[in-house]
């Protein structure tokens, strides 16, 4: 997990309503920059809009986000995604991931929970919901026992803060919906979308 997220400091989070808005978002956000995508779980329209993705945007690494349960981890290798993120990690969860054949990146929000993940063998996790959970200054406390440990934080994630998390030395990216953003989604903006991956790219470099 840690050598996909590697410089790809900013990872949009997709939620698809529609599975016509797939192809020409991840256009959007690929030309704008970003490449690595996670497309959550959320919609009837997730499955078949990752499918897309993968089949008409060759440059996208495509991943499922929103991953809860053992069925949904077979499903994420079935449909050729290359990674899953989860909002949580339970222990038939992390169990079943440990049998996945494609990278899996647990969600914690404290210190009892990133052990446990440890314990698995997880050295990289999602710290979920970012800001509710204390944010920056978290993550920063965290550094000193669990130094090899990095994260990726989403939740409350945008333009006003994200420098706060990836000056961070054990931050390896952010996850944020504010580049694919639903109501520029709905009204297929990809214009305005491409300009804020390549903002957010900038931003991020």
């Amino acid at each position: 997990m840690r050598n996909l997220l590697a410089g790809n400091p900013v990872i949009p989070v997709i939620t698809l309503d529609r599975v016509e808005d797939a192809v020409p978002l991840a256009q959007a956000l690929v030309a704008g920059g970003l490449k690595v995508l996670e497309v959550t779980l959320r919609t009837e329209a997730a499955v078949e809009g990752i499918q897309q993705i993968i089949k008409h945007v060759p440059q996208a690494i495509v991943g499922t986000g929103t991953v809860c349960n053992e069925q949904q981890i077979k499903l994420s290798e079935d449909i050729g995604c290359q990674f899953m993120i989860s909002p949580g990690a339970t222990d038939n969860l992390l169990q079943a991931a440990q049998a996945s054949s494609i990278p899996f990146l647990p969600g914690i929000s404290s210190v009892s929970e990133l052990m446990r993940g440890l314990e698995y063998g997880h050295r990289d996790f999602k710290f979920f919901p970012a800001e509710a959970a204390g944010g920056a200054p978290v993550l920063k406390s965290m550094s000193g026992p669990f130094g090899d440990v990095r994260f990726c934080p989403t939740g409350g994630i945008g333009v006003h803060n994200v420098m706060a998390y990836l000056s961070l030395p054990n931050v390896l990216c952010v996850g944020g919906s504010w580049i694919a953003q639903p109501k520029l989604i709905k009204e297929k903006k990809w214009t305005e979308i491409e300009q804020l991956a390549r903002e957010a790219f900038a931003l991020a470099g």
